[in-house]
Formats: structure tokens, sequence, C-alpha cells
């Protein structure tokens, strides 16, 4: 069987988004989307053996590439651990996608 290049990239998915991570940021959406969201892990603390994200920031971001990076940039907040910020960006993604932005 021929496979696609597309078919061999899987990405890890939550709520059915891709979930990408390179060093401390991960991108959570779809790039073929109006928005996607950043999560930037600012600081992790230790649990055994273990680093957890402790202080993340999160962006909600315009895929446009005519934008500058500081104006794609229509929402930031800051959470305490990865899961709180997974669930604020699912909402945000979610409400950008049904224009309540």
């Amino acid at each position: 069987m021929n496979e696609t290049k597309q078919e061999k990239i899987r990405f890890f998915t939550y709520k059915g988004l891709q979930l990408v991570r390179c060093g401390n940021v991960l991108y959570y959406g779809n790039m073929t989307d109006e928005y996607v969201t950043m999560i930037q892990i600012v600081s992790t603390q230790k649990v055994g053996n273990l680093d957890v994200a402790d202080k993340v920031k999160v962006y909600l971001m315009s895929t446009d590439e005519t934008l500058n990076p500081t104006d794609a940039i229509k929402k930031t907040s800051e959470r305490n651990g990865l899961y709180e910020a997974l669930d604020l960006a699912s909402a945000w993604l979610e409400r950008a996608e049904r224009d309540e932005i």
C-alpha cells in the first residue's frame, strides 16, 4: 500500500485537535483553522522524578500569515498547570469556531 505523506504524519490529539510540542511550547489546534493556541510552559516543579508544568501562559493566535506575530495574538492568559491551560485553550478554540471572539 502506498501511504501519502499526510497519512504517515500522526500527531497527539486532545479533544480531537492536534497537540504539537517543541521544547517548552505546545501548539494546540489545526493550522488550517482561523485560530490556534500556543501554550508556553513558564516554570515546572519536581513531582517525584518528573518535571510537571507549574506556571503556563496561553495565547490565542490567528493563523493569518500576513499578520506580524504581535498582531496575531488575540487573547492571553496565565494558568497553573497544563490541564487548566489545555481546558482554556479548548474553550477559546470552540468559541473562535462559533465566531464569538
